[in-house]
């Protein structure tokens, strides 16, 4: 019996798969049509077969996870400012993780089952690999630049978050919710899972998505519907006692953080930067007298 419900979860999990790749794929694939420059084809990635085109983009994405671990190096005080604003946004998030968990906990069972499946599965790094993966071999087959430029972003940001998650989990041991323990519990090398809470990996790898997926796009409608599809996996994580507000707050931050040098890299081994005359997306930490927030500017 637990293995089949095992199996019905499992199928669960992986028929949304296709549904979402179906509209990443022609998003960004309209996307790219649409741009003058797209249809301007660079002779060179004509005539490479799409064995070349495959070794230069995993050595672009291996390189890419490499750059974007290697800038806090080359950070100067501006950068270093921003950071320490997001290290003291989560302290002060910290400061009600116990206020804020039982808030949303509190409201789990007021959250359709459509958007808890969604969120929780979302998130999870088998299915975003599946989802970056199809996305990137897509472009690759296709020849379409944008989305294959695109798929790179995805596969080595998505990598990049994903091994730091995976290896912060161990370094910190705090305690999840949902273990009954304080927020202030940590037990560093803790093979436990209730003591994997920060940072949040479901979190950070469906935020990470969204935020290079929604980089690629000029409309702020497009946008926010993409950045509010990446918060559901975050919020999820929320209800189900699985990570505290603090912890998914900083997983977002540093997704975006990653993001931004990946595409710096990946702008100087492919062509011409898309939407590069773009206003700059900025993200802000708002705090003032008995508030805190994030301000987001297109």
């Amino acid at each position: 019996m637990d293995k089949l419900i095992s199996g019905q979860n499992f199928r669960k999990k992986i028929k949304i798969i296709p549904i979402l790749l179906f509209f990443l794929v022609g998003l960004v694939g309209a996307q790219g049509q649409s741009s003058v420059y797209s249809q301007i084809q660079n002779t060179s990635d004509i005539t490479q077969t799409s064995w070349q085109l495959f070794k230069y983009d995993v050595g672009n994405i291996i390189n890419g996870v490499g750059y974007s671990y290697t800038r806090p190096l080359h950070w100067k005080g501006k950068q270093w400012g921003t950071f320490g604003g997001i290290v003291g946004g989560t302290g002060a998030l910290y400061l009600f993780d116990d206020q804020t968990s039982e808030f949303f906990i509190n409201r789990s069972e007021d959250i359709p089952e459509t958007i808890n499946n969604f969120g929780e599965n979302w998130g999870s790094p088998q299915n975003i690999y599946l989802l970056t993966g199809g996305a990137y071999f897509a472009g690759l087959f296709t020849k379409n630049k944008k989305l294959r430029r695109t798929g790179v972003l995805l596969l080595s940001s998505a990598t990049a978050t994903g091994v730091l998650q995976q290896i912060t989990k161990s370094l910190v041991g705090r305690a999840r919710p949902v273990s009954g323990k304080s927020k202030d519990t940590f037990d560093p090398f803790n093979n436990d899972r209730n003591f994997h809470s920060f940072p949040s990996g479901h979190a950070m790898m469906a935020f990470t998505t969204a935020h290079a997926v929604a980089k690629q796009f000029k409309s702020i409608w497009v946008k926010s519907g993409i950045y509010a599809v990446g918060f559901i996996p975050a919020a999820q994580r929320l209800w189900d006692g699985q990570h505290w507000l603090s912890d998914v707050a900083f997983s977002m931050a540093i997704s975006i953080f990653t993001v931004e040098a990946i595409d710096r890299y990946l702008n100087t081994k492919y062509d011409e930067k898309y939407n590069q005359q773009d206003k700059k997306l900025s993200w802000n930490l708002n705090f003032s007298p008995g508030q805190l927030g994030v301000v987001v500017q297109f």
